[in-house]
């Protein structure tokens, strides 16, 4: 994709967003309005992304499923934010029915996993956002030595600290206990 540095030369609706041409060189996120490009997860981090969404799936009720990496709608507009965090627990019938994108208020679970040039906004920016869209469990991850999940959760709107541990974790997800093994996210080969 060649970059225009002219456009986008206003604020996107909704309608432009899902307008703007696929690639996947980049990561894109939309705040109020205005477009947000970074650079695509290194390889340490996408590995974790997927071991972490491998250790959830099966934990899951068969009423909510995992995702990576999916749209999800903070605000619609109308100069919308949307948020693509690293892991989404969600509803399975959105799931079935192939939804494009989510809406914030049926996300039970966001997790970002921390990375150089996101700390501040997934530690600041984004907390107060899920938690004002109403997305009841958010969890950070970071990977580095000894690797450490922070995880909140909604209570009368604002979110409180639930767990912060490195080695394995159980948390209540909705009534139903999770463990992470938050070492397995990092090691040369999970589960080994």
């Amino acid at each position: 994709m060649t970059v225009d540095v002219h456009w986008p030369d206003h604020l996107l609706t909704l309608e432009d967003w899902v307008a703007l041409p696929e690639d996947s060189s980049r990561s894109y996120e939309l705040v109020e309005g205005i477009l947000v490009v970074s650079p695509r997860p290194v390889s340490q981090h996408q590995r974790a992304i997927w071991r972490l969404a491998a250790q959830l799936e099966p934990q899951l009720p068969r009423t909510h499923g995992v995702l990576t990496e999916s749209e999800m709608v903070i605000e619609p507009g109308p100069y919308p934010t949307i948020r693509v965090p690293d892991v989404l627990v969600v509803p399975a019938a959105g799931i079935d029915a192939n939804l494009s994108r989510w809406d914030a208020a049926d996300v039970l679970l966001a997790v970002e996993i921390l990375s150089v040039g996101s700390k501040r906004t997934d530690r600041v920016t984004k907390f107060f956002e899920y938690a004002e869209a109403g997305i009841e469990h958010y969890w950070l991850i970071d990977l580095d030595e000894p690797a450490s999940l922070t995880a909140h959760r909604l209570i009368e709107g604002d979110y409180e600290l639930v767990a912060e541990q490195s080695g394995r974790a159980t948390l209540d997800l909705a009534g139903t206990p999770i463990t992470i093994d938050i070492t397995a996210l990092t090691s040369n080969r999970a589960g080994r």
